[in-house]
C-alpha cells in the first residue's frame, strides 16, 4: 500500500543522557508550576466555593475565568517546554568547543 513504507520507527541517533536529564528537570519544574495553579483552583472550589461565583470579568465568574486560565497556562507551559528542550546539549557543546579553538 502506498504511504506505509516509512521505514523503521527507531531514531537515527541516540539522545545524550545530559539532554534527557535536563529536559526531565525542566519538565518537572514546569509541571510543579502547573500543579500549583491547579491546586489553587481545587483549593478554592473545595474550601471557598462562594468565591468561585463572584463575577470578575465581562460577566464571567471566577470559576470560568480560572478554568480558561488553566487551559491557556497548559498551552503556554507546553510551548515553553518545547522551546527549552529544542536543542541537544552534545551538539551545542561541540559547537562551543569549535568556536573556542
Amino acid at each position: 500500500m502506498a504511504g506505509f513504507d516509512h521505514g523503521s520507527n527507531e531514531p537515527d541517533e541516540q539522545e545524550n543522557i545530559e539532554t534527557i536529564n535536563r529536559n526531565t528537570r525542566w519538565g518537572l519544574k514546569l509541571f510543579a508550576v502547573y500543579l500549583v495553579l491547579y491546586g489553587g483552583f481545587v483549593f478554592l472550589n473545595t474550601f471557598s466555593p462562594a468565591k468561585m461565583e463572584v463575577v470578575v470579568f465581562a460577566g464571567l465568574n471566577l470559576a470560568i475565568v480560572y478554568g480558561f486560565t488553566l487551559i491557556i497556562a497548559a498551552f503556554v507551559l507546553a510551548i515553553i517546554y518545547g522551546w527549552l528542550c529544542r536543542n541537544d546539549l552534545s551538539s551545542s557543546s561541540s559547537e562551543n568547543e569549535e568556536v573556542a579553538q
